[in-house]
């Protein structure tokens, strides 16, 4: 065989969300892209704000020495100290600029951290449904996926988080507002979540870290707040990404950002700027990390996303759907009609309706949305959506 055995199997399992994504591109080309209604991929619809265009310009014509070379492999002193100012306000902990690892987006920040903590072997709690590209982030790192169920109103089960937090355990990742169900853990869960690591440390002697995953957080609606473990739990670990609330997911900007207060903070960044070198990337993008030293701040098209929430959801609970109203991203996972997901995605891609399964994010029964579309996607495609219910009905 060409290629290693675990890739050819990888590739083989694939992405749910790719292959429909994929089937799109098809079914535009013969119908026309407002004539096929793809809610497949997360990618930011609206541009990025102004303000971002405007550093940008006053970047490119910048002309500083080197100021397209090399720097730290944890990158610029004032991009980091720029994130560790607004995660101290953000989190009421004393972050610096030897807490930041800026990253190639929060990917990179994941895959970072978990080459700095996991030893072959070791294990790493995931709570479903989640984002499926987990599993190959550990798995590149030789650490094992143990997966929880979330409860019916997809917060976290802190009593299976209990029982399959074990010896092996060295990392639990958390996402909120989570992809794909649009979830906020509210701070009471966060708080019972750091409760139950503080008690898995001390009677395993270890410390168990918490990885938490948040690109969505300034994607929150209704005037709520998304609050971040790093808050209540010491030994969180941010892997994080402007690529959803400034739409610049091309361009690969994150930051990792390891807790102040956690006794190893030291070790873990040392490590994490190795890491980031060794694993290919070296550094972030430079151009971006000046451009993020220019933004006057970092504001996210909320009520825009909302807009789009309230139409697309309403839509779908007044053609009978079972779903929960998301309060962040730009996603919804209602509960598929049938009780197998994969045939309800499969009428409704016969209505060119095109969603991922449950099944992709390891909770079958459902399907997400990704309402990060054209409006027009939206209002024409609630007749379809009427269509494929009755169908199964």
């Amino acid at each position: 065989m060409s290629i290693a055995k675990g890739i050819q199997e990888s590739m083989t399992r694939g992405s749910w969300i790719r292959k429909m994504f994929e089937e799109g591109i098809k079914l535009k080309q013969i119908h026309g892209e407002f004539n096929v209604y793809d809610y497949t991929l997360g990618n930011p619809y609206v541009d990025p704000p102004k303000a971002f265009f405007d550093a940008l310009e006053t970047v490119v014509h910048e002309r500083k020495r080197l100021a397209h070379g090399y720097m730290q492999n944890s990158g610029f002193p004032e991009t980091r100290q720029r994130v560790a100012d607004e995660l101290s306000k953000d989190t009421g902990r004393k972050y610096g600029i030897d807490n930041i690892i800026m990253t190639v987006g929060a990917a990179g920040a994941m895959n970072v951290a978990f080459k700095s903590i996991l030893e072959p072997g070791d294990e790493v709690v995931v709570v479903a449904p989640y984002f499926p590209e987990y599993n190959f982030y550990i798995n590149n790192h030789q650490g094992v996926r143990v997966t929880s169920l979330a409860k019916d109103d997809f917060l976290p089960d802190i009593a299976d988080l209990d029982r399959k937090i074990g010896p092996k355990t060295k990392a639990l990742i958390i996402n909120s507002p989570c992809n794909p169900s649009g979830v906020l853990v509210p701070k009471d869960v966060l708080l019972e979540l750091a409760a139950l690591l503080e008690r898995k440390n001390a009677e395993y002697g270890k410390i168990i870290y918490l990885m938490s995953d948040e690109p969505y957080r300034k994607l929150v609606f209704d005037g709520q707040k998304a609050e971040t473990p790093a808050s209540f739990y010491d030994h969180t670990l941010i892997g994080t990404s402007h690529s959803k609330d400034l739409s610049l997911a091309g361009e690969r900007i994150g930051y990792l950002a390891i807790n102040p207060d956690t006794p190893a903070a030291k070790d873990l960044f040392a490590a994490a700027t190795f890491c980031n070198r060794i694993l290919g990337f070296v550094n972030a993008p430079a151009l971006m990390q000046r451009v993020l030293q220019a933004l006057p701040s970092f504001e996210s098209p909320v009520a825009l996303y909302q807009a789009k929430r309230d139409v697309l959801f309403n839509g779908l609970k007044d053609i009978g759907y079972d779903v929960r109203c998301p309060e962040g991203t730009f996603f919804m996972f209602p509960k598929s009609p049938l009780p197998n997901d994969l045939d309800f995605i499969e009428v409704l891609r016969r209505h060119r309706v095109l969603v991922s399964p449950g099944t992709g994010f390891e909770f079958p029964g459902y399907f997400r949305l990704s309402f990060a579309v054209d409006d027009r996607i939206i209002e024409n495609s609630l007749p379809a959506f009427k269509e494929a219910f009755r169908e199964v009905q």
